[in-house]
């Protein structure tokens, strides 16, 4: 197992728009190159022998890679000229988002040889970012920014309440709090790059296209990512409205992570906004101390 790899960023922020940049001054991003399940498969239903709570995070791995490869693409495509700060965010990040990428591809992997078909998930997602590389370039970079929230909220919320993966896996359940370690730590990567690349707009114009996007990745993430858990339902026998009423408990009444991340979902809309708002790098430190080889420096 490689060391962990820190990215020191300790140079002063540099504003996008005449303001402060909340990102904290001495955030450092930290490349923990770990590797889970290699040496023993997770049972089919690896969270607490639950068929709706495995199907559900399932799902969501299961558009991981090539989500997190559209992440890289749209931060990459805007790094030139960036503050020396970001630039130093930006290699973290991306080196970040491929060790999650080459991990999801091991776990969905494990999916599969425990008796899931994931191949029409990754179709349509497949299909999806043919389309998705047809848009300017920003507007790839704003979804980005939206989806990095969405991450960051469900990231928080893992780490906070472990209910969630109570009774999981310990090696599944283990990379998942790794990836939401990381994926609270880089949450201000997208965001900082979007100001930077559109220093040059007006604040309403900035804050239309962020408000529409996060509308528009809300219905789409929502809608997809239930009709991904259904469908690997269905493949455990698992139909028809009751099982449709015990993934909607799971989503939004016990543990209700949809639920919980409504108050940080509307924070997205108000003036000011900005992901390190709310800086919770003591569920980063809470969490790494689990793992010793990645403790933070």
């Amino acid at each position: 197992m490689n060391a962990p790899t820190t990215f020191p960023l300790d140079v002063e922020p540099q504003p996008a728009s005449g303001k402060a940049v909340p990102t904290p001054a001495d955030l450092e991003i930290v490349v923990r190159d770990r590797r889970f399940g290699r040496d023993k498969a997770p049972p089919r239903w690896w969270l607490n022998d639950d068929p709706v709570a495995t199907a559900w995070h399932n799902a969501l791995s299961a558009t991981f890679p090539r989500g997190e490869a559209l992440f890289i693409e749209a931060v990459k495509a805007h790094r030139e000229g960036v503050p020396p700060k970001l630039e130093a965010e930006i290699r973290a990040f991306v080196k970040q988002e491929i060790n999650h990428t080459r991990e999801h591809i091991v776990l969905n992997k494990a999916a599969q040889d425990a008796g899931y078909d994931i191949e029409k998930i990754d179709a349509r997602i497949a299909e999806l970012m043919i389309e998705i590389r047809k848009r300017p370039a920003i507007v790839n970079l704003c979804a980005t920014m939206a989806l990095e929230h969405y991450t960051a909220m469900m990231a928080h919320e893992f780490l906070a309440n472990p209910r969630h993966f109570a009774g999981g896996d310990p090696e599944t359940v283990a990379l998942w709090r790794w990836h939401a370690i990381e994926e609270i730590e880089h949450k201000g990567v997208a965001f900082d790059t979007f100001m930077h690349a559109t220093r040059t707009w007006s604040t309403w114009r900035r804050y239309r296209i962020k408000s529409l996007m996060m509308l528009v990745i809300t219905q789409n993430f929502i809608k997809n990512r239930w009709a991904d858990t259904l469908e690997l339902l269905a493949q455990d026998g698992l139909t028809g409205w009751k099982t449709k009423a015990k993934l909607a408990w799971y989503l939004f009444g016990t543990p209700g992570v949809l639920r919980k991340i409504v108050p940080a979902w509307f924070a997205y809309f108000m003036p000011g906004f900005h992901p390190w708002n709310h800086d919770d790098r003591a569920l980063i430190g809470k969490a790494d101390s689990e793992f010793p080889d990645a403790v933070l420096a």
